[in-house]
């Protein structure tokens, strides 16, 4: 994508709006309603899996739609801001909005209020579920599809959500990949791909190791809100 005088103030529109976008805490703001910090109970992240620990799978469903929606909108608003080059403003919005949610301006701020006199930390979630909502808007149906199925048969057999996550992006990633290469999506999206997985391996570095040693939380496992 070539930035210009023509289109740079739209490019630095959709950072901005997307950044925003993702950087909304739906974690935080809905285990807020029961007077839980989301930060302070089990993984201490801000995402659905943690939501669903603390108050209910209900409530982390909930969450994981909300955030998918997040990615949604920063790609449909930054196509609309750029028509003219759609797969350009989709790359960008769509990292730039897992970015917003892995270190949340919002989240930060809220965490700093509750915290008074503490050193500033800057907060947020994995991303996985923003992350799949952008997904949603670029892969062709069977490789969402691929994701479901890889997911859901590692979690039904191990019951470690952070695995199936990892491995249902493993597979979109390659795949996104192949059919660049072979031409059938666009160049772009090489570079989606790319620190899509880059962003995985620094936000899911904690789960890899605790998978590799045995301690991961398996799902079902309530996280105690007190």
């Amino acid at each position: 994508m070539i930035v210009n005088d023509q289109n740079i103030l739209q490019i630095l529109l959709i950072v901005v709006i997307s950044y925003l976008i993702g950087s909304l805490p739906t974690a935080y703001l809905i285990a807020r309603l029961r007077n839980i910090n989301i930060f302070e109970v089990g993984s201490g992240n801000m995402g659905g899996t943690n939501v669903a620990r603390a108050m209910g799978t209900g409530w982390g469903v909930a969450v994981a739609l909300i955030d998918m929606c997040k990615g949604m909108a920063a790609v449909l608003i930054a196509r609309m801001l750029l028509p003219e080059n759609q797969w350009g403003a989709t790359t960008i919005s769509a990292i730039v909005a897992i970015v917003g949610h892995n270190w949340s301006l919002f989240a930060t701020l809220f965490y700093a209020a509750a915290a008074r006199g503490s050193r500033l930390t800057i907060r947020g979630g994995k991303g996985a579920a923003t992350a799949f909502g952008t997904m949603l808007m670029i892969a062709p149906a069977q490789i969402i599809l691929g994701m479901f199925a890889i997911f859901s048969i590692l979690l039904a057999l191990t019951r470690y959500v952070s695995l199936g996550v990892l491995a249902a992006f493993l597979l979109a990633i390659v795949w996104v990949l192949i059919l660049t290469a072979q031409q059938l999506l666009p160049v772009e999206y090489v570079a989606y791909a790319l620190l899509l997985a880059l962003l995985l391996a620094i936000r899911f570095r904690e789960n890899i190791q605790r998978l590799v040693a045995g301690t991961e939380r398996r799902l079902g496992e309530r996280a105690n809100p007190s």
